[in-house]
């Protein structure tokens, strides 16, 4: 099974490559773009669901670890995977809907009919499947500069002004991130000799432990700009909002998650003991706090999703600085369900403005009259946001606190009242859009809901059709949440423990080809993370060393 790897990374290259090939004919572009993404998805289940028996992993060009490029997917990489290419498949499937509704209009979402788009939207998600799937640190950059080349295409698309100076922005910061992760990248290899995950864990653990510092604050610089950590997020709000609705949902669905999915790897597996553990924790009670304080301030829908979802990165670093497989577990179960709640949510923002016409509240009025069935797609991700039992957002919330309770440390249980307060002022945030977006009258003139029929127009209905299976995939986690928290539970003990990891890259377990064992290696067998991770066992970064 191990020969599949590369597929979810060499589909959508080629299909990029036959797509602009096709040039302007859309629909032979379409077919190609949609096929490409449903093959992804349907490799990244087969590789999840083998992925629970222990990592596999394949060395391109029976290349092996160090010297060739490693593949490896484990319970984190392949739930990360699936998720990401679902909600890359139905966002398309919006995209073109959407183009449809817009045909021979101007504005943005024409910009679905340039030649390059689909491409570009390929482009994406090949290095969204390479991020998730690389077995070391240089793929990982190589990964993180092939999805931002991508979004730099999309996000730019339409030419406007204000996309162009967003688009600005975006490219200074996004090239800065990529030149701070550069530098920790050389001073890793000029340390370790090696930017293998495998050997970097057991190397660092044996070296200076002032460099080793030095390095993870360099690294958590660079993923803490990409995943928008406060204080590294000023730039998301103004930049997310102005490209299209689908564009900038799948931007807020998986290029911040890709962020937290790098600290995940890196934190637990490279530096599983450290002071800069207190400093990322504070960091995300201070993200939750803030975000949600921005989100509260907002009129624009799209400023205010953008707002809440830097809020709820926070959510995740909690689950990570813990350091227990209870809150490990609980972080990545929250990222799969942030993944799909917050793209939802910005599609159905992009339902609102088809709808009524702008995304600001003081001009939205009475939407409610105009389509019953906007109504149920904002209420259901709406609700799971803030937590509302028994949606996903409520399950993963309750195992962050659950960990917090069981490290029982002055961090963890402010990070637990910070999570608390954020909640609360997520619901105010949603009830606000709902008061005012769908029942109060519009406080500004000449933006009422379009005369159209809301969503009952057969190409506005198709446009609805993605959005709604986004809400049913996230009904289906939660019905799910226990095969999905015990899969996640494996792959948070696995992480732990390093040990399985580590043989998978440097000895012969779950290899697809290649000799693994170079002279000079060290035995996988020094990893010493303890192996009893069960519900009982408080073990954690902040109780084990007492740094708390």
């Amino acid at each position: 099974m191990s020969w599949l790897l590369p597929a979810p990374v060499l589909i959508p290259f080629l299909a990029a490559g036959a797509a602009m090939m096709a040039g302007r004919r859309y629909r032979l572009q379409a077919a190609l773009t949609v096929v490409a993404v449903v093959a992804s998805l349907l490799v990244a289940c087969l590789l999840a669901f083998e992925a629970r028996h222990g990592p596999l992993t394949l060395d391109v060009g029976s290349w092996a670890a160090p010297l060739g490029i490693t593949l490896v997917v484990d319970e984190l990489a392949g739930i990360m995977l699936v998720t990401s290419l679902a909600v890359t498949l139905l966002v398309l499937l919006f995209t073109l809907a959407q183009a449809q509704v817009n045909d021979g209009d101007s504005d943005a979402p024409a910009s679905v009919y340039h030649p390059v788009f689909q491409p570009a939207y390929l482009i994406l998600s090949a290095g969204v499947s390479n991020a998730f799937l690389t077995g070391d640190l240089f793929n990982l950059y190589v990964g993180f500069e092939i999805l931002l080349a991508a979004s730099f295409v999309l996000m730019t698309l339409g030419g406007t002004a204000q996309r162009i100076r967003a688009g600005s922005v975006y490219v200074v910061v996004s090239l800065t991130g990529s030149l701070v992760f550069l530098t920790g990248i050389a001073l890793t290899y000029g340390t370790y000799g090696t930017l293998s995950f495998a050997q970097l864990a057991m190397r660092i653990r044996d070296g200076d432990a002032g460099m080793a510092l030095i390095i993870q604050t360099v690294f958590l610089l660079a993923f803490g700009l990409k995943a928008a950590i406060f204080p590294l997020s000023a730039w998301l709000p103004d930049s997310y909002p102005t490209a299209s609705a689908p564009i900038t949902a799948v931007f807020a669905g998986l290029l911040t998650k890709v962020g937290i999915y790098a600290i995940i790897r890196t934190q637990v597996l490279l530096f599983p003991t450290s002071a800069a553990d207190t400093v990322l924790g504070v960091a995300g009670i201070v993200t939750m706090i803030v975000g949600i304080l921005g989100a509260i301030a907002q009129d624009d829908i799209k400023r205010l999703l953008s707002f809440t979802l830097v809020s709820h990165m926070g959510f995740m670093l909690w689950g990570i600085v813990l350091g227990n497989r209870i809150g490990l577990a609980a972080a990545i179960f929250y990222a799969v369900h942030h993944i799909v709640v917050q793209t939802t949510l910005f599609l159905v923002a992009g339902l609102m403005e088809h709808v009524g016409g702008s995304t600001s509240l003081r001009r939205l009025s009475s939407l409610a009259s105009v389509s019953v069935g906007l109504i149920c797609l904002y209420l259901v991700p709406a609700l799971n946001l803030v937590g509302f039992p028994p949606l996903t957002g409520f399950i993963g919330k309750l195992g962050l606190a659950e960990a917090s309770v069981r490290s029982a440390t002055p961090l963890a249980w402010s990070l637990l009242a910070a999570g608390l307060i954020t909640s609360l002022l997520t619901l105010y945030v949603v009830v606000k859009v709902w008061n005012m977006a769908f029942w109060q009258t519009a406080e500004e003139e000449g933006a009422d809901p379009r005369p159209s029929g809301g969503l009952r127009h057969a190409r506005a209905r198709a446009m609805a059709a993605p959005t709604a299976g986004l809400v049913i995939l996230s009904l289906a986690l939660t019905l799910a949440a226990g095969p999905l928290m015990s899969y996640t539970s494996r792959g948070a003990a696995r992480l732990l423990e390093r040990k399985d990891y580590v043989e998978a890259i440097i000895a012969d377990t779950g290899r697809g080809q290649g000799d693994s064992r170079h002279v000079g290696d060290e035995a996988p067998d020094v990893i010493d993370r303890p192996s009893d991770h069960d519900e009982g066992d408080p073990d954690s970064r902040l109780t084990e060393e007492g740094q708390r």
